[in-house]
């Protein structure tokens, strides 16, 4: 904070003097004329907007609400202090989540450029970090659509009775250790859903040492889970915008719909009960408040870049104050009403098979391909059932989806757009370009050992490499590009700008507590596994690091290449790299001859001034 403050006072005092130091003066118009990475004018024409911000709300509320909303949140609320864990919830939602989200809303509306050029012009030392964002969505992208795979293997397996994970009088199944249900304490048995999941579908192996041979039938549902991406995406937001009506809404009906049955069956209460008996104590745990941050963190889908790439597809004087609070506050709702469903369908399997609750609850793809599948085989109708829960999934899947593809090419399309569209003509075939490499990336998760593939990507991308992202984008916008450039940021843009309680949390709360995250990662590190008892060798996890490595080695490349390319003695070029160049493209934007510089005072009436941040 110290360091950002103090770079913002000379900002400001370097804008303001008319007849300051010569050498200095000269630094800054040095700087502006090297950091300007100005796309082309005809690139701005072509950028397209959304047909109506209902979209843009829609796009953005799908990509936050995602599969973890429905297998990650309610195991953590349970296993966190129940409705005790609500709170912490609730506070780092506020403190940390809606203003965050504002930030990325903001720089990418305000800008009109994808993440890799923005955070180039807020703070050129961390351009890295923008890149960074971009390598760790599309690696996300490459294995998350397996997911989306598994799902229409089960849909299309849904429509066949009885379904085929009910029994266990099928050719995958062990028929010595099968239970048809829960097993409970009996460890030696395995239930037909999960036999079903590892046998027929994966038909995994005994490590990641052994990958097996390729499961054609999933190549080929990976091939149609890319393709339905392509088709949603390949317009750009004309197309995505129209997809988002369907794919944004439909889980919230098929959600409902499950809720409405599963608390009429007997049991159900005791598993919402379980869901929300709280555990004061709980509260005292500082993991426990941890755990509620990451959540938040995570859910919403801070520092991947897809929110600032969204955003810069806006209108420019689009309300982001509105929709940050619709899609922050329609995520976490989303996440209880997931809690409630789940929790009553579990408590409904414990009363069936006469188990604890705890013996059936877990979290991650056991819970959706596995407990649910399972709980579907009891219902009457559950090919419906089953049908309309993994349609729901993949609803889920692909927004999300195709958020992390655009970033990818929208990044493309910002820094090297012309000279794509030189060879391959048409915006349609860098997307599909780009799918295309998503899709061969994805090859290896669909082998018989693909799990053990797919369980070291997901904890070295989404839980190592997130964090230290996510620290130096807070670091760079909040601290180095400073509170008063975002409050003039949004006050241009809105008329207004933003009220204390924001600035507040950009200036102290929020970097704070994505550092607190941060040392909590490191400390609490555990390498990666597989189930309760596989862990993985010594050159997986060497493989696991490089992965993680791919995304976060771009931060110090990035200030390196700066610092490099600059004249000048290091401490002019270390200073010179501190300084913003922010354009605004668009021709309802250029006022000033289409540049306008971000000014470095406090807005005459901007909250900041009453609390003496101003200088």
């Amino acid at each position: 904070m110290g360091v950002g403050a103090e770079n913002t006072e000379a900002v400001s005092k370097l804008s303001a003097s008319d007849a300051g130091d010569k050498e200095e003066t000269g630094l800054v118009r040095a700087h502006a004329v090297k950091t300007e990475l100005e796309p082309t004018d005809t690139a701005h024409e072509d950028r397209g907007t959304w047909g109506r911000r209902l979209e843009f709300v829609l796009a953005s509320v799908g990509y936050a609400v995602g599969l973890g909303n429905v297998w990650r949140f309610p195991y953590l609320c349970y296993r966190s202090g129940g409705g005790a864990f609500l709170i912490p919830y609730v506070i780092m939602l506020f403190l940390c989540g809606i203003p965050l989200l504002l930030m990325e809303f903001a720089i990418g509306q305000y800008t009109r450029l994808g993440p890799v050029l923005t955070l180039a012009k807020i703070c050129p030392l961390l351009k890295g970090v923008g890149l960074a964002t971009v390598v760790i969505s599309f690696i996300l992208c490459t294995y998350y659509n397996v997911l989306m795979t598994w799902a229409l293997y089960y849909l299309f397996n849904s429509f066949g009775t009885p379904l085929p994970w009910q029994s266990c009088n099928n050719t995958w199944n062990l028929v010595s250790n099968c239970s048809t249900g829960f097993p409970g304490n009996a460890t030696h048995l395995w239930s037909s859903s999960q036999q079903f999941f590892d046998y027929k579908l994966l038909e995994m192996t005994d490590g990641i040492e052994q990958m097996g041979e390729l499961r054609w039938e999933l190549f080929g549902l990976l091939v149609l889970a890319w393709i339905i991406v392509y088709l949603c995406i390949f317009k750009g937001v004309k197309s995505t915008g129209k997809v988002v009506y369907f794919t944004a809404t439909f889980p919230y009906f098929i959600l409902f719909t499950l809720l409405i049955n599963n608390v009429q069956l007997p049991g159900a209460n005791d598993g919402i009960l379980y869901f929300l008996m709280p555990n004061w104590g709980k509260l005292l745990e500082v993991q426990v408040w941890v755990n509620a941050a990451a959540q938040i963190f995570n859910s919403i889908g801070i520092a991947f870049g897809s929110m600032i790439s969204m955003a810069s597809y806006n209108k420019f004087n689009n309300n982001i104050i509105r929709d940050t609070l619709i899609v922050a506050l329609a995520n976490s709702a989303t996440s209880i009403l997931a809690g409630f469903v789940i929790f009553s369908a579990i408590g409904y399997m414990a009363h069936v098979h006469h188990l604890p609750v705890d013996n059936i609850a877990t979290d991650g793809p056991g819970l959706v391909f596995v407990v649910y599948p399972e709980i579907f085989s009891t219902l009457p109708v559950s090919q419906l059932w089953a049908s309309l829960f993994f349609l729901m999934l993949l609803c889920l899947g692909l927004d999300s989806q195709f958020a992390m593809v655009e970033v990818a090419v929208t990044c493309l399309m910002d820094c090297v757009g012309p000279k794509l569209l030189k060879v391959l003509k048409h915006k349609e075939l860098v997307v599909l370009a780009v799918c295309t490499i998503g899709f061969l990336l994805g090859i290896p998760h669909i082998t018989q050992g693909g799990i053990y593939v797919f369980q070291l990507m997901d904890h070295y991308t989404a839980v190592v490499s997130l964090m230290f992202l996510a620290f130096f984008e807070v670091l760079a916008v909040c601290w180095i590009f400073g509170v008063r450039r975002i409050a003039c940021m949004v006050e241009r843009m809105l008329g207004k700008p933003p009220n204390a309680f924001f600035q507040i949390c950009w200036l102290v709360v929020s970097p704070l507590l994505v550092l607190c995250i941060l040392i909590s990662s490191i400390v609490q590190y555990t390498p990666a596994r597989y189930g309760k008892t596989y862990t993985y060798p010594a050159w997986a996890e060497v493989l696991g690091w490089f992965i993680s490595l791919l995304s976060i080695v771009w931060i110090p490349l990035g200030a390196l290449h700066e610092l490099c390319t600059s004249k000048g003695k290091l401490l002019h070029r270390l200073k010179a790299s501190l300084l913003p160049t922010v354009e605004l493209g668009g021709a309802e934007r250029q006022p000033d001859n289409g540049r306008v510089q971000m000014p470095d005072s406090v807005p005459l009436n901007s909250p900041l001034r009453k609390l003496g941040v101003d200088s």
